[in-house]
């Protein structure tokens, strides 16, 4: 999808809600402390949805609540049987990611109303009861799943998974290997390799990485760093972030021809305003906040096309939420509307066979280990227009 549009500038005009608790670590989204409570339902409720624009099918207005096991409307021909029956696997009940599911859920359903070519069979399933609840849904006809949502889930299932199923995760190592097993996920190591190719292809020699001291900027930094060796055979310059020895930073940064931040939004916007301005500097959707950030005007970064592309025909097809999310949740709408596209593709497609999607989460390929890689497009912060 970013190869049919030039460098966008980006207005970030997301709303922001109160922060809650951060998140167990193996949570899917890129900030792992990202706050979840900007849905006004409970766990397992459902965010209502806009309408779809008028070229499309239709959205409702209002989803209902799933029961534990529930089809949502379903195309159906002339014969009355439907196309595909897909299983959506998640934790609907659960405390810690209840909400996290709900908004997955929506963007499923999102899709499933506007493309209106399988039958969803919802089901609430824990890590202790995932596989019973598995079985039960392959037994009633279902021939794709998408779930589970959290990595121990994805771990109990696997030795059991015997249709096309879609994890929205990533698989664990030690998690037994299946063929019918696939990942997609929204893990930050994707973004921070392909930021080290953006880099690359701009003609940078010599970035100074940037790293705060939160889990999720040194897992990010790590997996820049380890791309950056093997694209170029040599380190990238690295400096802590310290807020109150900026002049050591500046310094450094002296000694480089560009930036790439592994830091969040409010240390990158502290940090950007203490640079020279003709210093290039990059980051990856961390620093999207939401709401305007003049402070980061002029970051190049990369985000999905559900944010950078909102025109495109392939992210404007699908209804945004009308409950209002934080930019990092939105993120689990958008892959909800994904792993549906992705599900109807698989299953239809032959075993082994290639499976690309011109995605709303980015240009989505099958890769190695039965992973979906995801490229995403390239922006600039700054403005309060998008051209």
């Amino acid at each position: 999808m970013q190869r049919l549009t030039p460098l966008l500038l980006v207005s970030l005009a997301l709303t922001w809600l109160t922060p809650a608790l951060a998140q167990t670590p193996d949570y899917i989204i890129q900030s792992n402390g990202a706050p979840m409570r900007a849905l006004q339902q409970a766990p397992g409720q459902t965010p209502r949805l806009a309408p779809a624009p008028a070229q499309t099918a239709p959205a409702a207005a209002a989803l209902p609540s799933p029961a534990p096991a529930a089809s949502a409307p379903a195309f159906r021909p002339a014969n009355g049987r439907p196309k595909i029956k897909i299983g959506l696997i998640l934790p609907n009940e659960s405390a810690a990611l209840g909400e996290a599911a709900a908004v997955v859920r929506s963007g499923v359903e999102a899709a499933a109303q506007v493309d209106q070519n399988a039958e969803l069979v919802s089901v609430d399933a824990t890590t202790d009861n995932v596989v019973q609840r598995y079985r039960a849904a392959v037994a009633d006809g279902v021939n794709v799943v998408i779930g589970p949502l959290s990595r121990g889930a994805i771990a109990q299932l696997a030795p059991a998974v015997t249709v096309p199923t879609l994890a929205l995760n990533s698989i664990d190592r030690d998690a037994a290997a299946n063929a019918k097993l696939f990942s997609l996920s929204l893990i930050v190591e994707g973004e921070a390799r392909q930021l080290a190719q953006l880099m690359r292809d701009d003609g940078r020699a010599n970035p100074l990485l940037v790293v705060g001291g939160d889990a999720l900027s040194q897992r990010l930094a790590k997996a820049f760093a380890d791309e950056w060796r093997r694209l170029n055979g040599k380190d990238a310059l690295r400096q802590a972030y310290d807020p109150n020895n900026l002049p050591a930073l500046l310094q450094a940064s002296g000694q480089a021809d560009s930036l790439a931040l592994a830091l969040d939004a409010a240390q990158a916007g502290k940090l950007k305003a203490a640079l020279t301005p003709d210093l290039p500097v990059y980051g990856t959707s961390q620093l999207n906040a939401g709401g305007s950030q003049p402070e980061l005007a002029g970051v190049r970064f990369i985000d999905m096309p559900w944010f950078l592309m909102p025109d495109h025909p392939a992210v404007k097809r699908y209804p945004r939420p009308t409950t209002p999310l934080t930019a990092q949740t939105e993120r689990l709408y958008a892959l909800g509307i994904d792993a549906y596209r992705l599900a109807v593709l698989m299953a239809g497609s032959r075993p082994g066979a290639a499976v690309k999607l011109d995605g709303v989460t980015g240009d989505l390929k099958l890769g190695r280990d039965r992973v979906f890689e995801r490229q995403l497009p390239a922006g600039v912060m700054g403005g309060n227009a998008l051209q």
